[in-house]
């Protein structure tokens, strides 16, 4: 698969949370599949969620845990409270190229994003504007066309390969679904 967006594109994984106790401890909140799976990047690159900046400065963990049902976990350096304090809230990145690769029927959520959609009639049911996690399974959320046919605004298409996405061809950004244009 070829990547929709440049590999030293940064990739959100994850946010700092509140200081945790007085020896420089944070709380981590991980967007990675399996929570624990942040720690395997370093650096991080730390960023403003706010401001999108990057901090002039590339951070490594000294040491990490699991603390009840979350995560906590110490930067190089930062050994009391007052310093740890400056980076809560901050989101934490990594280059898209440092991801591991997937198999060729797998693909990242942020590379589905912006793809056009078209059914296998060859109607063109809008972009992909963002994905949606539920227990079933992940969902396309389908931003229509102004002109849409059907006055449809957006449409909610289960991500499930092989029953309704027939095929992702990243180079033409471009998904075919097997769903009706006018559901």
């Amino acid at each position: 698969m070829t990547a929709s967006n440049s590999q030293s594109a940064p990739v959100v994984i994850g946010q700092i949370g509140a200081v945790y106790g007085v020896k420089g401890w944070l709380k981590i909140q991980s967007y990675t599949g399996d929570p624990e799976d942040i720690f395997s990047y370093s650096p991080w690159t730390l960023q403003s969620a706010a401001t999108r900046q990057q901090s002039e400065q590339a951070v490594t963990i000294a040491e990490w845990r699991r603390h009840n049902k979350g995560l906590i976990a110490r930067i190089d350096g930062v050994n009391d409270r007052d310093q740890a304090s400056r980076f809560t809230g901050m989101e934490i990145s990594i280059t898209a190229d440092e991801l591991p690769a997937l198999a060729e029927d797998e693909f990242y959520w942020r590379d589905l994003i912006g793809m056009r959609v078209k059914n296998k009639q060859g109607y063109d049911m809008g972009v992909v504007e963002q994905m949606m996690p539920t227990p079933a399974n992940d969902v396309l959320v389908v931003r229509a066309n102004s002109n849409d046919a059907f006055g449809k605004s957006e449409r909610l298409i289960p991500f499930i390969q092989s029953e309704y996405i027939l095929d992702v061809d990243s180079d033409n950004q471009l998904i075919q679904v097997d769903w009706p244009a006018d559901f």
